[in-house]
């Protein structure tokens, strides 16, 4: 089934940071989904997702965040942290005139999920959580972010080198993921050394205290034998949670390469969100007419 994409922008308000968003617009309706990427990576990361959602009827927005893909990159790494990710879902949602949505990500755009649903749990219809990235990963995120900041911080001519030979290598002729890798690689120096330098020593998520507190349904999807997304905090999360449901990936590229059985999972999660969101609406109204 084919559904109209539509891309656009917006322009974050001093409220909530300073910068551009970009972001794609999949499908129409009021049945609200918001997709985010992994850190470092590009909205287009989810397009098969998107696409997938909006063919079952969803409207489904993914967006660069602030520092990635398309969309504006402050080399300031005050501009970097789980919160100002929040607030720019928030703006997105105003942008869009959308009350409300179910809002998720992968790895990244988990954790601001998350954050998310702290910050406005109002505007949160239900989660969609794909590798969050939590208490026992903090030794191998170490490891592998670490690194990258100081190359980028101290040796900015290894980061803007990479960035000289990926960036006109046409991503049409290559493999989806092949293109999306090297998206991933198309960085600058300075800006990346910022959003490193803020998340990392930023809060990584809202802490277990906060995410017990979080009353919107949440599918969690963790992966077997992934170091930096550990299977462990996946399902810790979803005991947290008053209203998490697990679900146990295949392997770690299962919904990269064999997406059928998870789009499905989440599009039928999506659909129960907002079916549960109209029933209590509906409810508030037949309640609010008996007082009238």
């Amino acid at each position: 089934m084919l559904v109209s994409e539509r891309v656009g922008e917006l322009e974050l308000d001093a409220a909530r940071g300073s910068g551009r968003l970009e972001y794609t617009e999949y499908g129409a309706g009021d049945r609200w989904v918001v997709l985010m990427h992994g850190l470092l990576m590009p909205r287009r990361m989810q397009q098969p997702l998107a696409r997938a959602l909006a063919a079952e009827g969803l409207h489904v927005v993914s967006v660069d965040l602030l520092g990635h893909g398309r969309s504006d990159r402050p080399a300031d790494q005050h501009a970097y942290s789980m919160t100002a990710f929040a607030h720019q879902v928030v703006a997105l949602l105003d942008h869009l005139g959308a009350d409300r949505a179910v809002v998720g990500g992968v790895s990244l755009g988990a954790n601001v999920a998350l954050e998310t649903a702290v910050l406005a749990p109002e505007r949160v219809a239900g989660l969609l959580l794909e590798m969050p990235v939590l208490n026992h990963a903090l030794e191998a995120a170490i490891v592998a972010f670490v690194p990258l900041m100081f190359a980028a911080r101290f040796a900015p001519v290894t980061v803007d080198t990479v960035r000289r030979l990926t960036k006109p290598i046409p991503r049409g002729v290559l493999p989806f993921w092949a293109g999306i890798g090297l998206d991933t690689l198309n960085q600058q120096s300075g800006p990346m050394a910022a959003v490193l330098h803020g998340l990392i020593f930023g809060r990584q998520a809202p802490a277990s205290a906060l995410r017990q507190t979080i009353a919107a349904p949440a599918l969690v999807v963790g992966h077997p034998s992934d170091p930096i997304h550990p299977f462990a905090d996946a399902e810790m999360l979803a005991a947290e949670m008053p209203h998490a449901t697990f679900v146990r990936a295949r392997s770690i590229v299962e919904w990269r390469v064999a997406p059928d059985r998870l789009n499905a999972i989440a599009a039928d999660f999506a659909h129960e969100c907002w079916d549960r969101a109209e029933t209590r609406a509906a409810r508030g109204r037949s309640r609010a007419g008996s007082a009238s």
